[in-house]
């Protein structure tokens, strides 16, 4: 009997020592909420959704204020950079929604840190659009205005692209994509810029932009500088 009696008594014992052992640890991690790792390394523009996340269990406490909490939140969404895997989910890396009017249409180019203004626009500004075509047969070698005003969506992360020289094979060069919000003229000019003009540049503009341009020139070549603007092939 004493002998059922203390293995009784241990017994109650042993479970108040594990019921406050269990609540001691929930006080200081606290409640559970569900947060989305990335699976496998994603690489940038991909759709996210079950095939490359996975859902994990963390203390809220650790999770970020950002973190994505439910699949439907991220499933399609976007992200302009690579991510490893591991990375946790948060709302602040998704490419924004688009608010394109129905007039606009949306369109990539690659920059550099030269043509892309060195890093100083950012989404909701303003620039002007620039070629300098020079080796494109029947065009005088000019810089020329393509669009003004053109409106920047976003801009993705730095990517490391193959350079098409006719030089160095092999070389690499450093650029960021940048989305712009152009009507479908302006879309389909700056197209044709970006395959067969030497160079595309984005030109930031001042804070004000309701200032009056009309003085702003749309052309520049030699005959601005005092020579004559041959066609190639022509000279």
């Amino acid at each position: 009997m004493l002998f059922l009696i203390a293995s009784l008594v241990i017994s109650v014992t042993v479970f108040v020592a594990v019921s406050r052992y269990v609540s001691q640890v929930e006080s200081q991690v606290g409640p559970l909420v569900t947060v989305y790792e990335v699976a496998r390394p994603i690489d940038p523009y991909s759709p996210l959704g079950p095939s490359n996340v996975e859902a994990k269990e963390v203390p809220r406490r650790w999770a970020a204020s950002t973190a994505v909490t439910s699949l439907s939140a991220l499933e399609g969404r976007r992200v302009g950079f690579a991510l490893a895997a591991g990375t946790v989910v948060t709302s602040d890396m998704f490419i924004p929604a688009t608010d394109l009017s129905p007039t606009e249409r949306e369109i990539a180019i690659n920059v550099d840190s030269v043509t892309g203004v060195a890093g100083r626009v950012a989404p909701g500004d303003r620039v002007d659009i620039v070629a300098v075509f020079a080796d494109v047969p029947g065009l005088p070698k000019q810089v020329r205005v393509l669009v003004r005003d053109a409106r920047i969506v976003s801009i993705g992360g730095q990517q490391t692209i193959a350079r098409d020289t006719t030089e160095g094979v092999g070389e690499t060069q450093d650029v960021v994509p940048v989305t712009l919000a152009l009507e479908p003229k302006d879309s389909l000019s700056v197209t044709y810029a970006g395959n067969f003009a030497q160079e595309v540049r984005l030109v930031a503009l001042p804070g004000d932009v309701g200032a009056n341009r009309s003085d702003d020139v749309d052309e520049f070549d030699a005959g601005d500088l005092g020579g004559r603007a041959v066609p190639e092939g022509l000279g």
